[in-house]
């Protein structure tokens, strides 16, 4: 049986490398599509440095492993976060954060899909974000969220004839380096959203990979077009 191969954006760390390294648990051969060197090491033999950024970069690093490699299996995952409220939110940072957080998605996509048609399945699955149900000083990273899960239930339309199924993972909260960064343990903020999640914890990486996966597995085929919220029940009501 031929071993499945998936490619993970902004898989270095955090989210990404959790996600990455679940799939490697789950028989795939991950390819990490990173700025920076994956953490674990096992990921770093098939491990492409590339700013996702680039869009001629990434196209002809995703064409070339298109060429090469079954890859059935794509996450959508890399993206960063530019706080602001409204009366702050610069419109540079519009296009910095749609260049990095939504166009990769469509530039992978467009390389792996007739990889996935050829081999007669696929998984896509975008990493989104519970802020699209509103969050403050969310502006511009919410529209990007936003622009995926929407990306995702049009392609879960058009591309579920082919028999492959495309879904979303929103997490929220998860601590993560960004987390932390945005929300310091000893600022008001983040005591006043600890005392808002039902589980009393902070999610992990690996909850949101557990998600991941299932969307991944070839049993989870009857799915499509989903956005399933990670967020220790923030969510709720």
């Amino acid at each position: 049986m031929t071993q499945p191969h998936a490619v993970v954006t902004g898989g270095g760390r955090n989210i990404g490398q959790a996600i990455a390294l679940r799939l490697q648990a789950d028989g795939y051969r991950v390819i990490v599509l990173d700025r920076e060197v994956p953490e674990a090491e096992s990921l770093r033999a098939d491990a492409v440095q590339l700013d996702l950024s680039d869009a001629k970069a990434t196209a002809e690093v995703c064409a070339d492993l298109a060429a090469r490699l079954p890859v059935t299996c794509l996450v959508n995952n890399v993206g960063i976060v530019a706080p602001a409220l409204f009366d702050a939110v610069q419109l540079d940072d519009f296009d910095r954060l749609m260049h990095l957080n939504v166009r990769p998605a469509l530039i992978c996509a467009k390389a792996f899909v007739p990889v996935m048609r050829r081999e007669g399945q696929g998984r896509i699955v975008m990493n989104t974000s519970r802020v699209t149900l509103g969050k403050e000083a969310r502006t511009i990273y919410s529209a990007t969220k936003g622009a995926l899960q929407s990306m995702a239930r049009t392609w879960a339309l058009e591309l579920g004839p082919q028999n492959i199924t495309v879904n979303c993972v929103a997490p929220g909260p998860i601590a993560t380096t960004a987390f932390w960064q945005n929300n310091p343990p000893e600022s008001e903020s983040f005591q006043k959203l600890r005392a808002t999640i039902p589980l009393g914890r902070m999610g992990t990486p690996e909850d949101v990979a557990n998600a991941v996966a299932f969307f991944c597995d070839p049993r989870a085929g009857f799915v499509t077009g989903q956005t399933l919220f990670v967020c220790g029940g923030v969510t709720v009501g």
